[in-house]
């Protein structure tokens, strides 16, 4: 019952687009600069191919913001790969004004290896460790955003970082398991236990879901809250789904929100180490989609 179950999880879990919708190459032959065909000659993105210790080379991108304070860690769901989420990825980083760095699984897009629970979480540590390695990013100037199964590698890094700035749940996912059943307890063969991994997080978390969601019920997201230690306002779209809440204005809008927010917490806890004595704390409120505005 376990392996069948887990394997009927897996299935669910996983979707890579078949062939893939980009390829990677070199600038100008085997020394150059490597590209993302799709992606023009945006400067402002750099395409590294990244090893994990499970010996897969991962592609991974990161999307520059000149004004940018935080850089977002972006997990996508299951049946897309990076080729999908160029125009996402542009708007995000105009509206939101952060650095992004996004990847493809093992297995998805030009990436290597096989999908699988594990390799996910060996993806996303080799590409926090390239994030440090190459852009000196530090846990406090970093959000991690999880899509339907990315939350699953997302709560997993969250789960051992203990300094992030800050997490966002996207039509996340309670467990493998649970999307297929409603099951009360954690089995030792489900996939994505997010639901004891959330309790491990310490930073602020935003949960965004649709109430319509027929993939990801919306009780997922709204449990997920529920247990999150450090809440901020949580975003239920009305009448949203699976793959269309980046469609809804208030998605924008309270991603936004969300950025100001930890910033001016950021500010705060600055002032608090520079000035002990006379700082005041500041109390923040618990407060394959592609493009805004079109469903």
């Amino acid at each position: 019952m376990g392996n069948v179950t887990s394997s009927v999880a897996a299935r669910f879990a996983f979707f890579p687009p078949e062939p893939p919708t980009y390829e990677v190459f070199r600038e100008g032959g085997e020394d150059g600069r490597l590209c993302l065909s799709g992606l023009g000659v945006d400067r402002n993105v750099d395409v590294h191919l990244v090893e994990t210790r499970a010996g897969n080379r991962v592609v991974a991108t990161f999307w520059r913001h000149p004004s940018a304070r935080f850089t977002l860690l972006y997990s996508h769901g299951n049946a897309a790969d990076l080729g999908q989420m160029l125009d996402l990825f542009l708007e995000l980083r105009a509206h939101l004004r952060v650095n992004i760095m996004s990847y493809d699984y093992s297995g998805y897009g030009a990436s290597t290896g096989k999908p699988s629970e594990f390799n996910t979480y060996y993806d996303i540590e080799a590409v926090y460790d390239c994030l440090k390695r190459e852009y000196g990013i530090k846990q406090e100037d970093l959000i991690l955003y999880g899509q339907s199964v990315g939350s699953g590698p997302t709560l997993h890094l969250a789960a051992r970082l203990q300094k992030l700035r800050g997490v966002v749940l996207h039509s996340a996912i309670l467990s493998g398991i649970r999307v297929l059943y409603p099951v009360k307890m954690t089995f030792w063969f489900d996939i994505f236990k997010n639901i004891d991994k959330i309790r491990q997080v310490n930073c602020h978390v935003l949960v965004i879901h649709g109430t319509a969601d027929d993939i990801v019920d919306f009780s997922h997201g709204k449990r997920l809250w529920e247990l999150s230690n450090e809440k901020y306002d949580p975003l239920w779209i009305k009448g949203g789904g699976h793959c269309n809440l980046e469609t809804y204005p208030e998605y924008i809008k309270h991603l936004r929100k969300f950025i100001v927010s930890m910033e001016k917490l950021s500010l705060v806890k600055s002032r608090k180490q520079n000035n002990p004595p006379t700082s005041t704390i500041t109390e923040v409120k618990h407060n394959k989609c592609l493009r805004f505005g079109k469903r």
